[in-house]
């Protein structure tokens, strides 16, 4: 079990990047004990005719570098790679609850998962089971219960194919239950975007970046969570384009970079600034900050048109292709300044300053993370930054557009071929003419929905097509105490987690080929596909060899699934297990706008991208054209209790050495902690206003009204750069402060972007 290293704090004063980033990369790859071959093995890292990164869904370019992996994805590569091995030798000396108590890191450091495993009550420890006695319980299991007993969770990881197959079998079980990883994301953007402009995913591709003349960067820390989108940026901050960055944390990737890959930059001190502006707003001050955007620039077109000069706003686009302008600009006329001061956090010189450059510019890319969507404001703070860019027409011309930049290597791909419990998004016609079925017309649950449901008991049967559920949901504790009384967990996976230990009154882990591996079925090497941020598709084929001969593909386990708990259906799951082109097959006939011609298009440098009309000024919206949508209110507009001096409001963050609920260790380099992750980063006013110290140990307890107690205990209190009255700390550590009910109004992702806690002594 790994150990807690000495905790240092210390600040960090490097460019992002550079030789500590080599160093690191040379470290992971020793530590998984593959320096050799995996060096080999990352050169194919997003490559053309190689495997696509199992960690950041950024884009991958049709002439890529030669090393084309970013730290983040070496890690993740060493990760799956490591010679570490998870057996049932392993599972016979612990039993699950002895496991329960070990961290996440000491869970997934014992290596790959290498047999399928049950839960046996007499002993409370996993033992092997073989995979046709697994799917024959689990089928039977299933059958058991009403189809809206059932959930069946998707991490956002597993292929286009695997993707596809997985919500087949739901709607055949007989449910849309299919909730994932984007229900905790980005759903403020599927939710947000189709209102605004007519399409659920961004309108920017990586062609687009050489072309603009300006970029704004809001609530997204690019060189923690999407490392290798630094070089389009760096790239156009050479050629002199303003990047203005909105963020309450100074995040060393947007502030200087080193390219790895530079040698002028690896062999001199050399760097590159990478913002021209920086913004500290409040934590969530996003809205008021895009609202007084917005006010900026109408005023500046209204002196310029006074004074005869340029207008600011692009009328002529407005005229054509928008509505609900005048409504807009009335709401904004109607906004006070102090009142915007005050929900962002921001000076009105400091908005008013980047409104300056947004307005002169012709080209603007509007790029945004989950410091946007995960709000209870978050669908209204995508409209707005939708809302900046029509105001210029910088929706549907090269060179501008907006950027949801999403996390998971392929989680906007298994929304594409399915994954959503939203069944008015799925061609019913065209399933029911390839296997002759009607889909369930039942709203299936969403992540939040599904916790709920644990939580009450109504929720009896979770499948998780990899992922962390547990860690990754808020309120924890109480959707833990649900899961325990459950029926049946099952969960598909390549490492151990807190999801695989806190098992229901059934448990089965089923232990899966990682993206890297070679993936033979019949002797034939197979292929997979996914989608990336820009909504562009590739193929990828694994490069090592399998962890275990007892591993089965991803696909092979849900046909495996399927046909042990399905009546008799027109799928060939046999057939798709033998040959994924006809899984492709299959969904270029479900789909055939996005995926016409897909084995053929699917190797084709760069990708070949989704069709999106907004990318061509065409509207799929009631309207018929890019609605300009006014926002509620200004802030967050806490529901949780009264706002008082001692309530500070708490953000959420992954470390460097993370991405989403995998740590790889305990050190956040670009923030300066090593040796911990239980921290809480204040500002210096707070810190001595509320009677504490830096470097105390307290305990933080959520502001809210509803009863139920939640607090989380030992976090160090580290002295930070961040505005008065906000608090930093780690997911999914500070999950448990959340309660399901804080979330996002109309997409349902949990607020873990602004919590509103209380701090005590312990």
């Amino acid at each position: 079990m790994a150990q807690d290293e000495d905790i240092r704090i210390e600040p960090f004063t490097h460019a992002a990047g550079g030789w500590t980033s080599i160093k690191e990369v040379a470290h992971a790859l020793g530590e998984a004990h593959i320096r050799l071959d995996g060096t080999r093995i990352l050169l194919k890292q997003n490559k053309p005719d190689g495997f696509q990164c199992v960690s950041c869904s950024w884009a991958k370019p049709a002439e890529p570098h030669a090393a084309e992996f970013c730290e983040h994805g070496a890690k993740a590569t060493a990760w799956e790679l490591t010679t570490d091995r998870c057996t049932p030798e392993f599972f016979a000396q612990h039993t699950l609850t002895e496991l329960e108590g070990w961290t996440d890191l000491a869970l997934e450091s014992t290596g790959r998962l290498t047999a399928p495993m049950r839960w046996d009550a007499a002993t409370d420890k996993y033992v092997e089971v073989s995979w046709q006695e697994a799917f024959a319980d689990i089928g039977q299991r299933l059958k058991a219960l009403e189809p809206k007993e059932a959930v069946f969770y998707a991490s956002g990881r597993a292929s286009l194919e695997t993707s596809y197959m997985y919500a087949l079998m739901a709607r055949l079980y007989g449910n849309n239950n299919l909730p994932d990883s984007s229900n905790m994301c980005h759903e403020s953007t599927s939710t947000g975007l189709p209102q605004s402009i007519g399409v659920p995913v961004g309108t920017v591709q990586l062609e687009d970046f050489p072309l603009c003349d300006c970029i704004f960067i809001m609530g997204h820390n690019i060189g923690t969570n999407a490392p290798r989108m630094l070089h389009d940026l760096q790239q156009a901050r050479e050629r002199g384009v303003p990047i203005i960055v909105f963020n309450p944390l100074k995040e060393p990737g947007l502030v200087r970079f080193a390219n790895p890959q530079s040698p002028v930059q690896m062999l001199t001190p050399a760097d590159t600034r990478m913002n021209t502006q920086y913004h500290q707003l409040k934590a969530g001050g996003d809205l008021g900050a895009l609202t007084g955007l917005c006010k900026a620039l109408v005023a500046m077109d209204d002196a310029a048109r006074e004074s005869g000069d340029d207008a600011i706003i692009d009328h002529d686009f407005i005229a054509q292709h928008t509505h609900g302008f005048e409504a807009f600009c009335l709401h904004l006329r109607q906004v006070e300044w102090p009142a915007i001061e005050e929900a962002s956090g921001l000076a009105r010189a400091a908005i008013e300053s980047a409104a300056e450059v947004i307005g002169r510019a012709r080209r603007v890319i509007g790029i945004y993370g989950m410091g946007l969507t995960q709000h209870k404001t978050g669908v209204a703070n995508v409209q707005m930054v939708a809302n900046v860019l029509l105001l210029g027409g910088h929706i549907g011309v090269p060179g501008a557009g907006i950027l949801p930049v999403r996390g998971h290597s392929n989680v906007q791909g298994q929304r594409t071929v399915g994954i959503t419990e939203k069944p008015e998004m799925v061609p019913a016609d065209k399933l029911k003419a390839q296997f002759g079925f009607d889909i369930p017309k039942d709203k299936g649950l969403t992540t939040v929905e599904t916790c709920r449901g644990l939580a009450a008991g109504t929720v009896k049967a979770i499948v998780s097509l990899g992922g962390n559920l547990l860690r990754a949901v808020p309120d924890g504790p109480r959707v833990e105490d649900g899961w325990r009384k459950a029926k049946l967990s099952v969960q598909v996976a390549t490492k151990l987690n807190r999801s695989h230990v806190v098992h229901a009154e059934a448990a089965y882990l089923l232990p899966c080929l990682g993206r890297i591996e070679i993936d033979r079925q019949g002797g034939i090497e197979q292929a997979v596909s996914m989608e990336d941020s820009t909504g562009c598709m590739h193929g990828s084929r694994g490069a090592a060899e399998p962890a275990s001969d007892k591993l089965l593909s991803e696909p092979a386990i849900v046909a495996g699934i399927a046909k042990a708990t399905l009546a008799a259906n027109k799928v060939p799951w046999d057939e798709w297990v033998a040959d994924y082109a006809k899984v492709r097959q299959a969904i270029e006939q479900t789909y055939p706008e996005i995926f016409h011609d897909f084995e053929q298009r699917m190797w084709q440098p760069g990708g070949f991208h989704r069709p999106l009309p907004a990318c061509h000024r065409e509207w799929k919206t009631p309207s018929g054209k890019a609605n300009f949508i006014c926002p509620p209110s200004l802030d967050e507009d806490d529901d949780m209790t009264a706002r008082g001096p001692d309530v500070i409001r708490l953000t959420t963050l992954r470390s460097f050495d993370q991405f989403n609920t995998t740590v790889y260790g305990n050190h956040d380099r670009f923030r300066g902690i090593h040796g911990t992750r239980h921290v809480l980063m204040m500002n210096d006013e707070d810190i001595t206003r509320l009677g504490f110290a830096d470097g105390q140990i307290v305990r933080a307890t959520t502001a809210s009204t509803d009863g139920v107690p939640r607090e989380v205990g030992g976090l160090r209190i580290v002295r930070y750069d961040i505005p008065r009255g906000c608090a930093a700390g780690y997911f999914p550590e500070l999950n448990p402060l959340v309660p399901l009910w804080h979330h996002a109004v109309g997409s349902q992702v949990p607020a873990y972007k602004s919590i509103p806690i209380r701090l005590s002594r312990m």
